[in-house]
């Protein structure tokens, strides 16, 4: 196992916050893989058909295996997966929204509804639609058992991201993450969780020891 260099400064391992990890990224790697993934956009979405081969080997979920009819191999549509008519309301949706001066930037001019996708989305256009469009996009178009994981996640970012963070705030996020990307887990494929998916679970610690986000 490959040892760091900074391991050789005297101070580093009295160090507590020995990372500053970026927010505003693992925010919107988060955000693009959710989206991507329940619109089903290809090329990008993680409900793939490498991800539903690892389905056979690694997880119990019969009712997510390619299922095969003589010659032909179908791809399950997944519960977390919008249907194509579904998509467009979205996408209209999006498309017809209007934010305040400063807000964020026009993404309606981003929405193409003919191809029914996003294109230059900026890290600050995902900061606002994961934590605030996101809960509105897919509420009453998703189970309710994955939109309320999809607003714990949301929750989440919102609350890391704050101003004013006390202690006992800071705790409650520590546990809740936690179960938050287990349900996450429990929902999507194996092959859609990689490191992104997992650095939330690094925040609140940091929070701890660095004060909140915007000042670092």
């Amino acid at each position: 196992m490959k040892r760091s260099i900074f391991w050789e400064l005297p101070y580093w391992k009295t160090n507590l916050l020995r990372h500053n990890l970026n927010v505003m990224h693992i925010e919107k790697n988060v955000f693009k893989n959710i989206f991507n993934t329940i619109m089903d956009v290809k090329g990008k979405t993680k409900d793939n058909i490498k991800a539903i081969m690892d389905v056979a080997v690694f997880c119990n979920r019969k009712n997510m295996e390619l299922v095969c009819d003589g010659s032909r191999v179908a791809k399950p549509r997944a519960s977390f997966v919008l249907e194509k008519n579904t998509q467009l309301l979205v996408y209209k949706w999006l498309k017809s929204l209007r934010f305040p001066e400063g807000h964020a930037s026009n993404i309606s001019r981003l929405v193409n509804t003919e191809e029914c996708r996003l294109y230059g989305m900026k890290s600050h256009d995902c900061h606002v639609f994961m934590q605030t469009l996101i809960l509105l996009a897919f509420h009453d178009l998703l189970p309710n058992g994955i939109w309320d994981a999809l607003t714990e996640i949301s929750h989440f970012f919102r609350d890391i991201c704050s101003s004013k963070l006390n202690d006992d705030h800071i705790e409650r996020l520590e546990t809740n993450i936690i179960e938050t990307i287990c349900k996450l887990e429990m929902i999507f494929l194996p092959l859609f969780f990689d490191s992104m998916e997992h650095l939330p679970v690094h925040l609140p610690f940091e929070v701890k020891f660095g004060r909140p986000v915007q000042y670092r």
